[in-house]
C-alpha cells in the first residue's frame, strides 16, 4: 500500500513477493504425503502468512488427479495446518526469519518479467473486487510477464476456503491500517 501510493505507479506494476514459499512448503509435504514428486503437485497457497494463509486444497492436483481423491481429510487438515505453522518451524531451527529462500522466491518473479514468461505465480497484487476484495494488496495468484501483473487468476474456491480468504483479508486490513493514517 505504502509502495503504491508514494510510487504512484499503477498497481499491476507494484506487486509483491506472497505466497511462493508457502505453496513450495505445501507441495513438498504434498509429495511426501503421496509419494509424488513436488514437480507433479500443482497446488497454490493463497492469503496472508502465517495461520492467515489459504492452502487451496480445491484446487490441487498431483499429476492431473485431485488431490481430495488421494489423501484423506484427515491428512488434508494436518498437510494444511503445518503448511500454515511452515514458516514459524523455519524461524525456530534457524533462530530467524529465512533469507535465501525469499530472495530465490523473488528471483523467480524478477525472471518472470524480464524474460516476460506470463508465469501463474502466487504475488500480493492490489484487489478491486477479486476474490469479493476491494482495496486491498492480498496475496493471490497472478499472471507474471512483461506488464507486471497481466491478469489476476481467480480460482474457484471451497466455501471453507472462501471463509479463510475473509478472515485472512480482514488480518492483512488490521496490519494495514497501521500503516496507513
Amino acid at each position: 500500500h505504502v509502495a503504491r501510493n508514494v510510487s504512484g505507479l499503477p498497481k499491476e506494476r507494484v506487486f509483491g513477493q506472497a505466497g511462493i514459499l508457502d505453496t513450495a512448503r505445501f507441495r513438498t509435504f504434498i509429495a511426501w504425503e503421496t509419494g509424488a514428486s513436488a514437480k507433479d503437485v500443482n497446488a497454490l497457497v493463497l492469503g496472508g502468512h502465517g495461520d492467515q494463509m489459504v492452502p487451496v486444497v480445491s484446487a490441487t492436483t498431483v499429476g492431473g488427479v485431485p488431490l481430495t481423491k488421494l489423501v484423506s481429510a484427515e491428512r488434508l487438515d494436518a498437510m494444511v495446518e503445518r503448511t500454515r505453522k511452515g514458516g514459524g518451524e523455519v524461524v525456530e531451527l534457524l533462530g530467524t526469519s529465512a533469507w535465501y529462500a525469499p530472495a530465490a522466491a523473488v528471483a523467480e518473479m524478477i525472471d518472470a518479467v524480464l524474460l516476460d514468461q506470463k508465469r501463474v505465480l502466487p504475488c500480493t497484487a492490489f484487489l478491486e473486487g477479486e476474490y469479493g476484495i476491494d482495496d486491498l494488496y492480498m496475496g493471490v495468484p497472478v499472471k507474471l510477464g512483461a506488464g507486471g501483473i497481466e491478469e489476476i487468476v481467480e480460482l474457484d474456491l471451497s466455501p471453507q476456503e472462501k471463509t479463510w480468504l475473509e478472515e485472512s483479508a480482514a488480518a492483512v486490513r488490521d496490519v494495514v491500517s497501521v500503516l496507513s493514517p
